[in-house]
């Protein structure tokens, strides 16, 4: 899908900021029937819905403040492969009803889309999602593995609101002119003019699958979200990220998959999220504590979360939140996770400290607290298991830094082989236990 028409605007989105608006735990507006005998939905990808206010994405290109009878073809990519899938298109951040008109999903390929299948919601082709809620289709036949991508196409008729996006896709995703009409079953991307490196209304691909088939949450920030830098300042993404699945929730997915053990690990990553204090209604998305429900515990078949969250909390000015404060908000994730009979491992903060974004620099205190938070970690007994991202990430000759080798260019994000090394310091049994 070459020569696409991007629209970049100038850089400058650290400052959209404000304060998040709707509800962050919707109801589901429409569900699908539960699956029979012993197969069950396990959450095969997710996308956490950022909002629907940034007017650029994680790239710095523009992204639809309306949409206006034209069709989304959102590329993503499954970690559990199946027969049947369902699909979950978000309206969460809308400020009025959102109608989607004829959705489409099949098998994405080099600028076309193979087997596209009609997605049905209640019986109809059509759905209206209300303000604040999300909608699950029908269950849909399709074949594909692990990995696969899949193109959801989604198709708004008439003149509409914002879309519900997820702000940090790093993947490339299109969709058409407005007043192009509906292009959802179109085989071709040739109607598809315009990239972007967000997801817009989808956020979940749920597969039909036996009930032995465990779902792991992985939970967190921009690092759980797959950011790699490009600029000392963090923004924008980098584009040499993109399309190439290298989060290391999709590492991790990679060793269980080789290991074969029966677990589908999903990313509900938000770039910039805090865990304590929401992103004011703009990318940086609800808090981790008002989302978790929803993003983690919501997940259809989930059996534990990995949170890897709190640099944020610590470092974003003004940084007034304590290493006792934070530590409460994981006393809070854990028994909301037990309280779900879900398993919850906590992953260590690494170290940031001579980053111009989130480093000593700007929060005098970050490292000192985040280092009380990591004693803390280490040492409870609350949660079911640590990963110490922290030992495996850090500079061996100065531990309050990332090591270069691992590090993007803000000394913040890991590089593509950092996030390699984050899935390898996991331990798959603790997973799988």
């Amino acid at each position: 899908m070459n020569g696409r028409q991007r629209s970049v605007a100038l850089l400058g989105l650290i400052g959209l900021v404000g304060g998040v608006m709707v509800a962050t735990d919707p109801p589901r507006a429409q569900a699908a029937g539960a699956t029979t005998g012993e197969q069950q939905w396990a959450a095969s990808w997710t996308a956490s819905p950022t909002d629907a206010a940034t007017p650029l994405d994680a790239a710095a290109i523009a992204v639809p403040v309306a949409v206006s009878d034209q069709t989304f073809r959102m590329i993503v990519t499954p970690h559990l492969g199946g027969t049947v899938l369902r699909i979950h298109l978000s309206n969460r951040f809308g400020s009025a009803p959102m109608t989607f008109g004829h959705v489409t999903v099949g098998i994405a390929g080099s600028g076309s889309v193979q087997q596209p299948v009609n997605v049905t919601f209640g019986g109809q082709s059509g759905v209206t999602a209300p303000a604040g809620q999300d909608v699950v289709s029908d269950p849909v036949d399709l074949t594909f593995q692990a990995f696969q991508p899949l193109a959801v196409s989604i198709f708004t008729p008439g003149l509409q609101g914002a879309p519900t996006k997820h702000w940090n896709a790093n993947a490339t995703s299109y969709y058409s002119l407005p007043l192009s009409g509906d292009l959802a079953s179109a085989g071709s991307d040739l109607g598809f003019p315009l990239a972007t490196e967000a997801w817009m209304f989808v956020d979940g691909i749920d597969v039909e699958a036996p009930q032995s088939t465990g779902v792991v949450v992985a939970f967190g920030d921009s690092i759980t979200d797959g950011f790699v830098a490009s600029t000392v300042a963090s923004l924008p993404v980098s584009l040499s990220a993109a399309d190439k699945n290298g989060r290391y929730p999709d590492d991790l997915q990679r060793r269980i998959d080789a290991a074969g053990i029966p677990l589908s690990v999903v990313d509900a990553g938000i770039s910039s999220n805090r865990l304590l204090t929401d992103g004011g209604g703009q990318f940086e998305g609800p808090s981790g504590l008002s989302r978790f429900q929803t993003d983690a515990l919501g997940r259809p078949g989930v059996t534990g979360v990995l949170v890897l969250e709190g640099i944020n909390d610590l470092g974003i000015p003004p940084a007034t939140t304590t290493a006792d404060q934070l530590i409460a908000g994981y006393q809070q994730l854990i028994a909301e996770a037990h309280a779900a009979g879900v398993k919850i491992w906590l992953g260590t903060i690494m170290p940031a400290s001579n980053a111009l974004f989130d480093g000593t620099l700007p929060a005098p205190q970050s490292e000192t607290y985040r280092e009380q938070v990591n004693a803390w970690i280490r040492s409870q007994q609350l949660a079911d298991g640590v990963v110490d991202f922290d030992a495996a990430m850090r500079d061996p000759s100065d531990p309050n830094v990332l090591n270069p080798a691992y590090a993007s260019v803000d000394n913040l994000h890991p590089n593509l082989l950092g996030y390699q090394v984050m899935a390898d310091a996991v331990n798959l049994s603790m997973l799988g236990g």
